[in-house]
């Protein structure tokens, strides 16, 4: 048996659930283009990888900022 595919781009309901923060701080952060977001018509998608790829800079950003 074959895994189901994986999702290549979420809607902003589930990046914001993935990230941990309300779909109106999704939005805010995507206008002032702090994550990165692809509209396709009248549909915002967020890039599975492109928010995996910012949440590890954001960790490391924070934890250059602890070290000094």
């Amino acid at each position: 048996m074959s895994q189901a595919p994986t999702a290549l781009a979420i809607r902003p309901r589930e990046a914001a659930k993935m990230l941990g923060v309300s779909e109106r701080t999704l939005f805010t952060w995507t206008r002032d283009g702090i994550i990165p977001a692809a509209k396709i018509g009248r549909t915002v998608l967020y890039s599975v990888d492109h928010l995996r790829a910012w949440i590890d800079k954001q960790a490391g950003a924070s934890a250059a900022e602890r070290a000094g």
